[in-house]
């Protein structure tokens, strides 16, 4: 593949594994008979959020936990409930706001450990299969709806719930819409369309309508692009499983920069935390481990539903 720039590529280092204590290679999940063909899957990492306290939260997907992390990779469990979560997001200081595959959002009240429903269905209707989300400073929440969408079926929605309850389907036609972040002016949102191997390019209007929308990265091999965030200077960052690395694009979406895993390549979601917001976390779902690099652009501080 040939890129105008040379990236530089470096490995990540592992941070922290699971401790043996919390993985459950015995115990069969509806989830991994449908997402990973039947494979016992003791844990799926996915959802880093970044807590300013010094902790790192994720969520372990087929097994409905939460967990935190210290900066010394200590694990604690703060929720386990009948759930499948994927992403996750600062709500306020006290709560997670929680993309469950099987319940819809799901709101996580820290120091009790009791997860709640925060909004189930559309019109009574039930979602597909939520994945991802992300905030924007007026404290709009945009989420994806991915289900087991793909190029068989593209009707994976994007949606955006208003800081009043609104709830508008900004796009309909997606081929599993997964991980997605707004550019730092907001005026762009990223999604990625893992089963399509691309991010698409979202141009949000003044009247909150979307126009134009394109295919901003091409990605290749067995599976394509999962979470994204980004930095202070408006690069866009892709975790990418099946390859096991995490592109960094500048603004024409050539990388300037790739991180491999040295744990598997099952790379699904990333955030940026640490010292000056400058560590770059990422989770390395199958192996049950964290990944970090030490990055020279920070990103930004995380936007939540209740802005300070």
């Amino acid at each position: 593949m040939f890129y105008l720039t040379s990236p530089e590529v470096r490995a990540a280092e592992v941070f922290t594994r699971m401790p043996e204590k919390f993985r459950q290679p015995d115990v069969q999940t509806e989830w991994a008979r449908a997402n990973r063909g039947g494979v016992s899957t003791d844990s799926f990492l996915e959802g880093p959020v970044w807590d300013p306290a010094g902790f790192l939260f994720v969520t372990d997907i087929p097994h409905g936990r939460i967990f935190r992390i210290s900066l010394a990779g200590e694990w604690e469990l703060v929720a386990k409930y009948d759930g499948e979560p994927n992403g996750m997001k600062r709500f306020d200081d006290a709560r997670l706001l929680i993309t469950d595959y099987r319940n819809g959002l799901m709101l996580l009240d820290i120091a009790s450990g009791e997860v709640r429903p925060y909004l189930e269905r559309r019109n009574t209707e039930r979602f597909r299969g939520v994945n991802d989300l992300t905030f924007d400073s007026a404290g709009n929440l945009y989420f994806t709806d991915q289900g087991q969408t793909g190029l068989h079926d593209p009707t994976g929605r994007v949606y955006r719930l208003s800081a009043d309850g609104k709830l508008d389907v900004l796009l309909g036609n997606c081929p599993s819409p997964n991980g997605l972040v707004l550019s730092p002016d907001e005026k762009v949102l990223f999604v990625g369309m893992t089963r399509g191997n691309c991010v698409w390019r979202v141009p949000l209007q003044a009247d909150g309508s979307v126009s134009k929308v394109g295919q901003f990265f091409t990605s290749y091999g067995p599976s394509g692009p999962d979470g994204l965030t980004v930095d202070l200077d408006g690069r866009i960052l892709v975790a990418n499983p099946g390859l096991g690395r995490v592109w960094v694009l500048n603004h024409r979406a050539e990388p300037v920069e790739i991180l491999t895993s040295p744990e598997g390549a099952s790379l699904t979601n990333l955030c940026y935390g640490g010292a000056g917001m400058k560590t770059l976390f990422m989770t390395e779902s199958v192996s049950g481990t964290i990944l970090r690099a030490d990055m020279t652009v920070a990103g930004p501080l995380p936007k939540r539903a209740k802005p300070s």
